[in-house]
């Protein structure tokens, strides 16, 4: 029996597993401090779960050339040296490791989260006002699928158009003994074995979705949007406080929106970020 025949299907279960879209996803104002208290209740901000030492390390990987770590762009691996490049991280986090520091926790503002999600609405607006062709895509199915799926249901309801490209697209690579497949979950790519999601940093499903169509705009972490910055395309993305590809594509003047968080906590934990988008919205 093929992983799509009786049952659920990859979706539905995938669906299944996640907490429910509960009142805090309905668009209405909050008090900052409601949205900022909910953010670190939720850890999405304040002491998040990579330790410097991890965003160092995965900052030597970048400039040393590990393919992961460049998330599908070329020119990122040793643009900047690895300090400047936990500064860039700092900066965007609102919270900048000493740099004297080798080990300990990683902290990033909510207010930083709040205002960065502000102005990533800055341009989802424009995407709605100009009814421009938008694609949602996540290499964290577990963790972000929420945010950008709700992100995704508003913009349709204020004129943009969401894609879907390359939708049920299947290929093997030689070191796998399973084909890749892309599906969504309701408005939102991710990459799947046939049987199940997967986290990834590969470029290679946007690269593939982008011979089906090219959007005007990407909302995406990880892979799906370094190759969609490496093609040309407008991204705007989510990158945790040790995935520096996208942060250093953004000083290079390659991206210009990246909220900087912990990207892979309880989905239900990003309401903040989606009430300070929608918010912005039209």
């Amino acid at each position: 029996m093929g992983p799509y025949d009786g049952g659920m299907d990859l979706e539905q279960a995938h669906a299944a597993r996640l907490p429910s879209i509960d009142d805090r996803w309905t668009p209405r104002p909050y008090p900052r401090d409601e949205l900022v208290a909910g953010l670190l209740r939720g850890r999405v901000a304040g002491p998040v779960s990579h330790p410097l030492d991890n965003v160092r390390g995965n900052v030597r990987l970048l400039n040393e050339g590990d393919p992961d770590k460049q998330f599908g762009m070329s020119g990122v691996a040793g643009a900047f040296d690895d300090e400047r490049v936990v500064e860039l991280m700092g900066e965007l986090a609102g919270a900048t490791p000493d740099p004297a520091a080798r080990t300990g926790v990683v902290f990033v503002d909510a207010e930083a989260v709040l205002q960065a999600c502000e102005r990533m609405a800055s341009r989802l607006a424009e995407a709605c006002e100009r009814h421009e062709t938008v694609v949602l895509a996540t290499g964290h199915p577990a963790g972000l699928i929420h945010l950008y799926a709700e992100i995704g249901r508003r913009m349709a309801t204020a004129g943009a158009s969401i894609a879907r490209p390359g939708e049920g697209r299947t290929w093997s690579d030689d070191d796998r003994d399973h084909p890749w497949q892309i599906r969504y979950l309701w408005s939102v790519a991710m990459l799947t074995d046939t049987h199940s999601p997967k986290h990834t940093h590969s470029g290679e499903p946007m690269r593939r979705m982008l011979e089906d169509a090219r959007p005007d705009l990407v909302v995406a972490d990880h892979g799906f949007a370094g190759a969609a910055i490496e093609a040309g395309v407008e991204a705007v993305s989510v990158a945790d406080v040790n995935d520096p590809a996208l942060i250093v594509a953004r000083a290079l003047g390659r991206t210009e929106h990246v909220v900087v968080m912990d990207d892979n906590v309880q989905p239900d934990a990003y309401w903040p970020c989606f009430q300070a988008v929608a918010a912005l919205l039209p």
